[in-house]
């Protein structure tokens, strides 16, 4: 079963994409701030599989933080960062970074619970070849006892 966190501080957007998310079949847990959110990701074991972050919360830079936060507690965790507030600054710092993918709220036209929808099934991919990648590699790298 994947899990998946969800981090922003307006309960309406939180509470939609963990409906979405729920409704796919994963298991969703959310936060309400930064400091809640990077709580959670540091105390799951096993880690969290994607943590949905909202960019910008406590400070403009809340989602860079999250997405440290998640990546030094595991590498393989996939994060989207999604905002009200899309840069193309932003975008590029977060990707620099190690971020899945960035997601703008407000795009005319768009669904963005279904483009997230389609962006989780995308990390996850992801996260099942990296790890079965690393999982491979250590098969053949493992010394003979």
């Amino acid at each position: 079963m994947c899990r998946i966190l969800v981090i922003d501080d307006e309960e309406a957007v939180r509470n939609a994409v963990k409906r979405r998310l729920e409704r796919d079949g994963y298991t969703v847990d959310t936060a309400e701030s930064q400091a809640e959110g990077v709580k959670l990701i540091r105390s799951q074991n096993p880690p969290y599989d994607v943590v949905i972050t909202d960019m910008v919360m406590e400070s403009p830079t809340s989602g860079v933080e999250v997405l440290q936060a998640a990546l030094s507690t595991d590498v393989f965790t996939e994060v989207i960062v999604l905002t009200a507030y899309g840069s193309v600054a932003n975008a590029v710092e977060c990707m620099k970074r190690g971020a899945f993918d960035y997601v703008e709220k407000n795009v005319p036209g768009v669904d963005v619970f279904e483009l997230l929808s389609m962006k989780v099934k995308q990390a996850l991919e992801r996260r099942r070849a990296s790890v079965a990648t690393i999982r491979k590699i250590e098969q053949y790298h493992t010394p003979d006892k």
